[in-house]
């Protein structure tokens, strides 16, 4: 089924349509959340929300960009939403939060700075402004195109080109006096 089929099933109750929406675009909402939190079962949690949030707001899908960059856009801002309202915890073991089981030939020094410097990036994206952390979360989280961007936010490429540039360089200054 294409977007528009999709969508013109949903909105008239077939609960079929809306699984086959779920189930194609469940692996990239995903992996959206997961880049931006972190944590598997905070992606997993952020994952369904969005999806609730996403039928709820299915009405007001225009079709005029893929109805996978309309998703990712409500879950990276979903995303973001719940990573600056997070309290986080601090563990012992810096994978024991993201589920992952360790390698036989694991360096858990290496992995460890490496959960660190992404948990860094993810704190200094969620510190930027709105319109620099959605550009930015979208190109880089959710592995969507400069055009999926503009088209799915709803700005001219150049704007979202220049938000772009000036969120990057926002996070370098962010991440420099971080220490990174």
């Amino acid at each position: 089924m294409d977007d528009k089929s999709i969508v013109d099933a949903v909105a008239a109750g077939d609960p079929h349509a809306f699984r086959i929406l779920v189930e194609r675009e469940s692996p990239s909402v995903f992996r959206t959340c997961y880049r931006i939190l972190g944590r598997i079962h905070d992606a997993e949690d952020a994952t369904q929300e969005s999806f609730v949030i996403a039928y709820r707001a299915l009405g007001t899908f225009r079709g005029d960009g893929p109805l996978g960059a309309w998703l990712a856009r409500i879950a990276t801002r979903h995303a973001l939403r719940r990573a600056s309202q997070r309290r986080d915890l601090t563990s012992l073991d810096p994978l024991a939060s993201t589920g992952v089981e360790p390698r036989a030939d694991a360096d858990p020094l290496a992995d460890a700075l490496t959960a660190e410097r992404q948990h860094t990036i993810r704190a200094a994206v969620a510190q930027l402004p709105e319109r620099y952390r959605e550009v930015v979360a979208l190109r880089y989280f959710a592995d969507l195109s400069l055009a999926e961007i503009a088209t799915s936010t709803d700005r001219p490429i150049g704007t979202v080109k220049t938000h772009l540039h000036r969120g990057l360089a926002r996070l370098r200054v962010l991440l420099d006096g971080a220490g990174s």
